[in-house]
């Protein structure tokens, strides 16, 4: 089971470095796609804060709005989208999210319950939709990344890999942190996620 986690965590990580990389012989990588109308090149750099080299210049930017939807500040042509929720409910001052753009129903989700303003009526919310089925799943082996921190200077990054389900018994890896390796965080449930020392 053990040898089955890490040739699955091997073919992420090949499938993620290959999907990122420029096509050999092809020449200079594409320029990044144009801005929406009315969309601002400072809202689109802060919010690409998160997002790995080799992805952001063409990754999907969004503006969340009040009423949990976005508005498209760039399209992309990758599966990357990035956003900004600096200063949002039970968000740092400065909090950049980046993540596949199969993942945008369930950070729609998130941030409606943070919304809230507490995080015991936030985990409450979460609690409830993970018991009757109405969590939204994250794409498995999605990366989310995150810069947060009082500011953009003291930001720390942050990055984590959805397996939504996985279990010890399913990947082999454990469900706590006391070996020191890569482990299942909320083990079992659509949250469940991989962490990495150091991370």
């Amino acid at each position: 089971m053990k040898r089955l986690a890490l040739l699955v965590l091997g073919v992420m990580a090949v499938s993620i470095s290959a999907l990122a990389q420029a096509p050999a012989g092809r020449g200079a990588p594409p320029p990044p796609p144009a801005l929406e109308p009315g969309a601002s090149q400072a809202d689109v750099d802060k919010a690409l804060f998160a997002a790995p080299a080799n992805m952001k210049d063409q990754a999907t930017v969004i503006k969340w709005k009040p009423d949990f939807t976005y508005d498209t500040l760039r399209k992309g042509t990758n599966r990357l989208v990035c956003y900004d929720r600096s200063g949002f409910p039970l968000q740092q001052p400065f909090s950049i999210e980046c993540t596949s753009i199969a993942n945008l129903d369930r950070a729609a989700q998130n941030v409606k319950f943070e919304a809230a303003g507490d995080r015991t009526k936030t985990q409450a919310m979460l609690d409830a939709a993970e018991k009757d089925g109405t969590r939204a799943k994250p794409e498995f082996g999605s990366v989310w990344y995150h810069q947060q921190g009082p500011d953009k200077d003291r930001a720390r990054p942050h990055m984590t890999i959805a397996v939504p389900g996985a279990t010890t018994q399913s990947l082999g890896l454990p469900d706590n942190n006391r070996q020191g390796g890569v482990w299942i965080m909320n083990a079992g449930t659509t949250t469940a996620h991989l962490m990495t020392p150091g991370e």
